[in-house]
């Protein structure tokens, strides 16, 4: 498992290591953010790397963790992990489509052998 900062490295060679993360995987990702108290909120929620994708501030009190300072610090990592933005939340749906890197990684966090194969570059060439 790589941790932090050493992921972009990966993620620019569509590797993506963070999506075969297991929970125990995601609990010490949390334990190097400087974050251990939570590291029963991942676990006993089974939030492995692939449902990383989905945490966000909203969703963080679903898993236990209400302070809000810690919720914008923990969200702002995911993201970073991720290679995404942050949402606005004034966009309108007139707006073009959102980042790319978000859209393909909602489609990596399903399971069975085609989400697991599929690569951003197919996703890139898809969406011409």
């Amino acid at each position: 498992m790589q941790m932090g900062g050493s992921f972009y490295g990966n993620r620019h060679t569509g590797k993506m290591a963070f999506l075969h993360w297991s929970c125990q995987d995601v609990a010490k990702w949390i334990i190097s953010l400087g974050y251990p108290h939570y590291t029963a909120c991942f676990t006993e929620n089974l939030i492995t790397g692939k449902k990383l994708i989905y945490v966000n501030c909203c969703y963080l009190p679903r898993l236990g963790i209400t302070d809000f300072e810690d919720m914008k610090a923990i969200s702002a990592h995911v993201r970073e992990l991720l290679g995404t933005s942050e949402p606005l939340w004034s966009r309108s749906i007139a707006d073009p489509p959102r980042d790319s890197m978000g859209l393909f990684l909602e489609k990596k966090s399903r399971t069975g052998d085609w989400a697991d194969s599929f690569t951003y570059t197919q996703f890139l060439d898809r969406k011409q």
